[in-house]
């Protein structure tokens, strides 16, 4: 059996960091959108565990359990073989969610094979994994807030051309985050 999802860019539209939490984590207010661009993932369960990286983008992706895509394989699907075929579009490191949306897109591949639908419960494992991950699930305009559990789907966003520009200079969110002078910031105003 095989099961493919797109895993569409993730743009923040806005992004405020409220606080900080004892463990370390921001908070977040933060208005998302998804592009039309993304990564692929093919997830089939008849063959030998692996996962597989081809694409523009793949120079560096993991192709291990290191990658978010086999940590939600071995979290959602931990009885059989699966193999994970990651088609990378999306640069790493480029503040687009591609990970995250990765792991989500293998998520919702998941569900497809097994028949099932996601719950509170599998939320609040994905959110373990990484704060995005949640609201790549939904690929959906959204406000996010707290670590990324509170979500807050819209209606609707109009349809925005954009060009998305990436100088080939990986950034490291936690680093991004790490250099903040100022983590009290007031929240986005109420949409």
């Amino acid at each position: 059996m095989t099961a493919k999802a797109f895993a569409p860019a993730k743009v923040n539209l806005t992004l405020h960091v409220t606080g900080k939490r004892p463990d370390g984590k921001h908070l977040l207010d933060s208005l998302v959108g998804f592009a039309c661009v993304g990564d692929v993932v093919t997830v089939t369960s008849d063959a030998r565990s692996n996962v597989l990286v081809s694409g523009p983008e793949a120079a560096g992706v993991p192709a291990d359990g290191s990658n978010l895509v086999a940590k939600v394989a071995a979290a959602f699907w931990p009885a059989e073989p699966l193999q994970i075929h990651l088609l990378k579009n999306l640069p790493v490191a480029s503040g687009i969610g591609g990970g995250s949306a990765d792991a989500a897109a293998c998520f919702r591949a998941i569900c497809q094979l097994s028949g099932t639908r996601e719950g509170t419960r599998a939320m609040r494992s994905l959110l373990s994994l990484g704060a995005d991950i949640p609201v790549c699930v939904r690929s959906a305009p959204a406000r996010i807030r707290g670590i990324g559990e509170e979500i807050d789907l819209l209606d609707a966003l109009p349809k925005l051309p954009i060009v998305l520009v990436n100088p080939r200079v990986e950034v490291s969110t936690a680093a991004v985050f790490a250099s903040l002078d100022q983590v009290e910031n007031s929240p986005m105003a109420n949409l």
